[in-house]
């Protein structure tokens, strides 16, 4: 149901998983055990549904959780506004990395402003080889605002270097 088995890397490399309770989602060793890591607050929830969707690659689901007037920023800062546009950025980001995916390593909240730390990976239009050159996995961290359980502003930082050397020698 939702978000229950999306992971967390601790620190410590240590993997958990976030499960759904009654009284909304948290953070366990297992969806089995019964001892609670942190009870998430709705924005964060809203993030870690965002995340989920990124991850499964559900373009609809991520284009629902956005804001009408959402704002993206890539690492390059540049920017860019609104649903239909990131639909089609979305489409064409998987068509190069049909596998990205977010590793969650910690995530803060202050108010409705949401820290997510960890890795973004993916493989170049899924063509792997012996010596993994088309799969990257760099440190990121992303910065999303919430407003009205709708990602409003989704914000990268991460050194893009790799990924563009990966797509420059497959073209």
């Amino acid at each position: 149901m939702g978000l229950s088995g999306l992971s967390l890397i601790d620190s410590h490399e240590k993997q958990n998983t976030i499960c759904y309770l009654s009284n909304g989602y948290s953070i366990f060793d297992s969806c089995d055990s019964k001892k609670t890591k942190m009870i998430l607050g709705k924005e964060k929830e809203t993030v870690l549904q965002y995340i989920e969707a990124i991850n499964a690659a559900e373009i609809d689901k991520i284009v629902d959780l956005m804001s009408e007037d959402h704002i993206f920023i890539d690492s390059g800062d540049g920017k860019y506004q609104g649903k239909d546009l990131m639909k089609q950025g979305w489409i064409g980001y998987y068509t190069i990395f049909p596998d990205y995916r977010i590793d969650i390593i910690d995530i803060t909240e202050n108010d409705s402003i949401i820290g997510i730390f960890g890795y973004a990976s993916g493989t170049y239009k899924g063509i792997k080889d012996a010596t993994n050159s088309n799969f990257f996995r760099i440190p990121a961290s992303w910065k999303a605002v919430v407003e009205d359980g709708k990602i409003k502003h989704w914000q990268v930082y991460c050194e893009s270097k790799i990924p563009e050397q990966i797509v420059e020698k497959n073209k």
